[in-house]
C-alpha cells in the first residue's frame, strides 16, 4: 500500500474550519426557523427557514466530503490497526462521553421548554435513561447518537464499513481509484456523475424507513459524499477541473439551489406544488453537487497557505464541533424568554456562545490532557528538555 508522506493540504483545513463554523451559525439560527428544534423562540421567521434550507444543501455534505479526503491521507500512516485506534479515539472516545454527560443537558432542555417534564436537572437525570431518543418529538430519553454527535457517530461507523474498500483503493485497486476519479474529470458531465448514484440510490429509499437522518440528507446519502472526498484528492486532473470550473459551478449550483429552495418552502401552493413533487428532489440533489465542487475549487484556487490562526483553529475545531449546541442551547434557553428584538435575541446567542465556547476550550479543554482525550484530540507535546552544557574554563577544557 502506498505510504509516501505528502504535503499537508492547507485548503482541507481551511475548509474544515470554516465548515464547522457554518453549523455553528446554522444552529444559532434555529431557536427561530419554522421547524421544531430542542429549544424555540415564541416568534419564528420564514425568512430563517428559507436560509437554512439553503444551508443544508451543502452543508453536512461538505463536511462529509472533507472527511473522506482527511481517510485518504490517514491511509498513508500504517496499518488497520494505527487507522482504527485513530478513530476510536478521535470518534468513539468523545461520542460515548456526549452519550452519558452533555447530551442529558440538551434532552432536558427540550423536554422542560416542551411541557414534557417539570422539575431540574439532576431531579431529570435519573429518567434520562427511559427510552431512546432519536429526534426532536421522540418520546424517549437517552440520546444513544449524542445528539449532534449524530455525525461522529455516523463517521465512525463508515469508516469501519468502508476501510476495506478504502485500503484496497490505495493498494491494488488504485486503477479502479484512477477509472472513477477520470469519469468525474469529464469537464462538462462532472456534475452528473457525482448526483446520478444519488438519484439512484434516492429512488430506492423515498418515502422509506431508510430515509432517516438529519442535518437536511438521510444518513445513507452521505456515504456518497465521503466516498467522492476520497476520490477527488486521488486524482489531479478530476482537482483541476473543479478548480477550473468553479465559476460555473458555483452560478449554476447557486441558481438550481435557490429555485429548489423556492419550490420547497411553497410546497402547499397549489400552483407550485406539483412543480416541486416533480423536480424538487432532483434540484436538492444536483444542487449540492454542483455547489460542493465549487466550494472545493475556490478552496483549491484560494486557501493554499497556512497561518497562525489556522493551525490554533485545525486543532480547535472539533473541541469546538463537540461544545458548540450544548452551550448555545444553554444560553439561547434564557436569551429567547428576554423581552428584546429578536435579532438582538440571535446576537446576544450567537456572540455570547461562540466567546463562551473559547473560554472553555482555550482555559479547560486545550490545557487539560484528561480532557483532550475525552474530546479526542491528541495529548500536549511534551515540553523538550534543553541540554545542558558544562562550563568551559579559558583554554577550551571543560571544568
Amino acid at each position: 500500500m502506498e505510504t509516501k508522506p505528502v504535503q499537508r493540504r492547507y485548503d482541507l483545513d481551511w475548509l474544515r474550519v470554516l465548515a464547522i463554523l457554518s453549523v455553528f451559525v446554522y444552529h444559532s439560527t434555529r431557536f427561530f426557523n419554522l421547524g421544531g428544534w430542542h429549544v424555540k423562540n415564541a416568534m419564528t421567521y420564514a425568512s430563517v427557514e428559507i436560509f437554512e434550507r439553503f444551508m443544508e444543501i451543502w452543508m453536512m455534505p461538505l463536511v462529509f466530503l472533507i472527511s473522506g479526503a482527511s481517510i485518504y491521507y490517514a491511509m498513508n500512516k500504517g496499518s488497520a490497526g494505527t487507522f482504527f485506534k485513530d478513530k476510536v479515539l478521535r470518534l468513539l472516545v468523545p461520542l460515548i462521553v456526549a452519550m452519558f454527560t452533555y447530551a442529558s443537558l440538551q434532552v432536558y432542555l427540550e423536554r422542560i421548554t416542551h411541557g414534557q417534564f417539570s422539575g431540574s436537572y439532576f431531579a431529570f437525570l435519573p429518567h434520562y435513561f427511559d427510552g431512546f431518543y432519536l429526534d426532536v418529538g421522540s418520546t424517549g430519553n437517552f440520546a444513544i447518537h449524542g445528539m449532534h454527535m449524530w455525525y461522529v457517530m455516523i463517521l465512525f461507523i463508515y469508516c469501519l464499513i468502508f476501510y476495506p474498500l478504502f485500503r484496497w483503493w490505495k493498494g491494488s485497486g488504485r486503477g479502479v481509484l484512477d477509472k472513477l476519479g477520470g469519469i468525474l474529470a469529464f469537464p462538462w458531465t462532472m456534475w452528473l456523475a457525482m448526483a446520478f448514484p444519488i438519484l439512484l440510490l434516492h429512488g430506492w429509499v423515498s418515502d422509506t424507513d431508510w430515509e432517516f437522518g438529519a442535518g437536511g440528507w438521510p444518513f445513507l446519502y452521505y456515504i456518497f459524499f465521503l466516498l467522492y472526498g476520497f476520490v477527488i484528492v486521488s486524482h489531479e486532473k478530476l482537482q483541476e477541473n473543479i478548480k477550473r470550473m468553479r465559476w460555473p459551478s458555483l452560478m449554476v449550483g447557486l441558481i438550481l439551489g435557490g429555485v429548489y429552495v423556492f419550490l420547497n418552502i411553497n410546497s402547499d401552493n397549489p400552483v407550485i406544488g406539483p412543480w416541486e413533487s416533480a423536480i424538487g428532489d432532483l434540484l436538492w440533489i444536483l444542487s449540492a453537487c454542483i455547489l460542493l465542487p465549487a466550494i472545493l475549487g475556490f478552496g483549491m484556487q484560494h486557501l493554499t497557505r497556512t497561518t497562525p490562526f489556522l493551525k490554533y483553529a485545525n486543532e480547535a475545531v472539533m473541541g469546538f464541533y463537540i461544545l458548540h449546541q450544548t452551550v448555545l442551547l444553554v444560553v439561547g434557553y434564557f436569551v429567547v424568554q428576554w423581552s428584546i428584538p429578536d435579532v438582538a435575541k440571535w446576537l446576544v446567542i450567537f456572540t455570547s456562545s461562540f466567546a463562551i465556547i473559547m473560554v472553555i476550550y482555550e482555559f479547560a479543554v486545550r490545557r487539560v490532557n484528561v480532557l483532550r482525550f475525552l474530546f479526542g484530540m491528541r495529548p500536549m507535546p511534551r515540553p523538550v528538555a534543553m541540554p545542558t552544557r558544562e562550563p568551559v574554563l579559558a583554554g577550551g577544557k571543560p571544568r
